[in-house]
């Protein structure tokens, strides 16, 4: 089940990754079908069913991290028209012929997608479990690298998204950062 799992991690990364770019420019504004709205919810209870394997967040683990670069579980930034999930895989297991993490680089195993807010369910609950040691719980940050003026439509981004990560039972921990 495991392998399972991780192989429908790799595979939903993989196409999130590859469709991430691909967005239309022009925006309907017609509200979604009541049809739509309901597929959204289906498909919303399955990933939130997925992410229900995910124990509980620790807080006693993840509180007292300060550093971007120490935070080991999903990451996102939230911007103005996208939002950003950096994922670190776990090293892989040791070999006693490959001793120490020359050939597992931190680099090498962090993965970083831009996606719509609509697809962000989708790759968390595809996620594999090892990739959450400290449970189900997620850093958000607003861009600091938007502009001043798109602060307010940044805010209903994370807003958003916050309620997005809320409906799918994630807790949110708002990274802190200087302004």
């Amino acid at each position: 089940m495991n392998r399972f799992r991780l192989l429908r991690a790799v595979v939903a990364l993989a196409a999130l990754g590859a469709t991430a770019g691909c967005q239309s420019r022009a925006k309907s504004s017609l509200a979604p079908s009541p049809q739509q709205v309901q597929a959204e919810r289906k498909e919303q209870a399955s990933d939130r069913a997925l992410l229900e394997d995910i124990p509980p967040p620790a807080k006693s683990r993840y509180m007292m991290i300060r550093s971007r670069n120490d935070w080991q579980n999903p990451f996102l930034v939230v911007s103005k028209r996208i939002v950003t999930l950096q994922v670190m895989y776990p090293p892989p297991p040791q070999s006693s012929l490959l001793p120490g993490h020359l050939l597992q680089p931190v680099n090498a195993r962090k993965r970083v997608l831009d996606l719509r807010l609509s697809d962000l369910s989708e790759a968390l609950a595809s996620i594999p479990e090892d990739s959450w040691p400290y449970g189900r719980v997620v850093a958000l940050e607003e861009d600091p690298n938007e502009v001043p003026s798109d602060r307010v439509q940044i805010r209903r981004n994370v807003e958003a998204t916050i309620e997005l990560l809320n409906n799918l039972g994630v807790v949110v921990y708002e990274w802190p950062y200087a302004r």
